[in-house]
């Protein structure tokens, strides 16, 4: 089989999955005629073959995948017009410790955080499938250890944890989701408003299907309550 056949069927192969495809399984596809370097050479042209159009080959956590563009989301959007889930600051930070420190307890959450949290925070993150229990700190109580997963990382359209921008302190770390999107051309970004701790601030989250990367927005609230002659509510 040539070169332009062999990239063809991984072509073929890679659109018509519903989930990326690691390497060694798509060596099934030529039977193992074909090394993992040749292919993973071949799945490198595929994306310069692609690189003009509004469809992009990348590499994820699980594997390899065809995924929209982001400039191509305002589009789709108006065949499928969804709201996308909302997730509080709370969930966000949380979610950002567990990125960068893994593994971690909910005290060390709540250490870095300086507050408690909530068990439906870390339920709403292991609902989504972005976190779970890998283990136990052998230690009074035997604290349960939370991390990402790999379905995280391939919401986020990275392939591995490495590729998280990198940050000094602890807030920065807590704020990275916030930023991400200028560190990360597959996320798109709208920071709007420095937000203050009275407002009602949420970080929207939008993952419409695997094959597309999320929006990251932080948006703040769009009629603000008047002051002063406000009436007070009881």
């Amino acid at each position: 089989m040539n070169t332009v056949d062999a990239k063809r069927v991984l072509e073929t192969a890679l659109i018509c999955s519903h989930q990326p495809i690691q390497i060694r399984d798509l060596r099934v596809l030529f039977q193992d005629a074909l090394g993992a370097d040749t292919i993973r050479t071949l799945l490198e042209e595929l994306q310069l073959d692609w690189a003009q159009r509004g469809v992009e080959l990348v590499q994820v956590a699980t594997g390899w995948r065809f995924q929209s563009r982001p400039e191509m989301r305002e589009f789709l959007d108006r065949l499928n017009p969804e709201k996308p889930p909302k997730y509080s600051r709370a969930v966000m930070e949380t979610l950002a410790i567990i990125a960068y420190r893994q593994p971690v307890t909910r005290g060390d959450m709540e250490d870095v955080r300086g507050v408690t949290i909530n068990s439906l925070v870390l339920k709403q993150l292991e609902d989504r499938g972005w976190v779970e229990v890998i283990g136990h700190r052998e230690t009074v109580g035997r604290p349960s250890l939370y991390a990402t997963t790999r379905q995280f990382l391939d919401d986020l359209g990275l392939a591995s944890l490495d590729q998280l921008p990198v940050f000094d302190s602890a807030q920065a770390q807590a704020n990275a989701f916030a930023r991400l999107g200028e560190d990360d051309p597959s996320l798109q970004l709208d920071m709007g408003l420095e937000p203050t701790e009275s407002e009602a601030v949420v970080l929207e989250v939008s993952v419409a299907s695997s094959e597309d990367a999320p929006i990251f927005e932080l948006s703040s609230p769009r009629d603000p309550a008047p002051t002063g002659d406000a009436p007070n509510e009881h």
